[in-house]
């Protein structure tokens, strides 16, 4: 057995925490959790776009993704509407309130960026974003173990 200290998914989940430990106080100033901030971000960027779609952008199950579309509707910075090419889908546009929110949040957000950037060196942050990139490309498809 591997160990710990050399545990792939450990580590990953390490890096993670390290990393949103730096975004995560600004996504809190802001009201917004986590994985709410994936969601209005993507939308920023992919607007409109079937519920299903943006479950898989961002990573998250999508009853997840029904909860946070319902509170972040509530709060008017998206809107849901049945999409018109296929009615069995659920399309969903960021508001003008949800671009503020975004335009006002994100230069923070591109400020730590910066930050991990300058911490790593520019280089080392080109291959970490390409080696990941590599990892999600080789292991992208889900296998399933017995007894899982």
């Amino acid at each position: 057995m591997r160990p710990l200290d050399q545990s792939l998914p450990l580590k990953l989940l390490k890096a993670r925490e390290a990393v949103m430990d730096r975004f995560r106080p600004i996504f809190n100033a802001e009201g917004l959790t986590d994985a709410q901030w994936r969601v209005l971000r993507a939308l920023a960027e992919h607007s409109p776009i079937d519920a299903g779609r943006l479950a898989r952008l961002v990573v998250l199950r999508m009853p997840s993704v029904s909860r946070i579309l319902r509170d972040l509707e509530e709060r008017g910075l998206l809107t849901k509407a049945r999409s018109p090419a296929d009615g069995r889908l659920i399309d969903v546009a960021i508001t003008d309130a949800g671009l503020a929110l975004f335009a006002g949040t994100w230069p923070r957000s591109e400020l730590r960026y910066r930050q991990i950037e300058m911490a790593l060196g520019p280089e080392a942050y080109k291959r970490l974003m390409a080696d990941l990139d590599r990892l999600i490309a080789v292991l992208g498809e889900r296998v399933e173990v017995a007894g899982e």
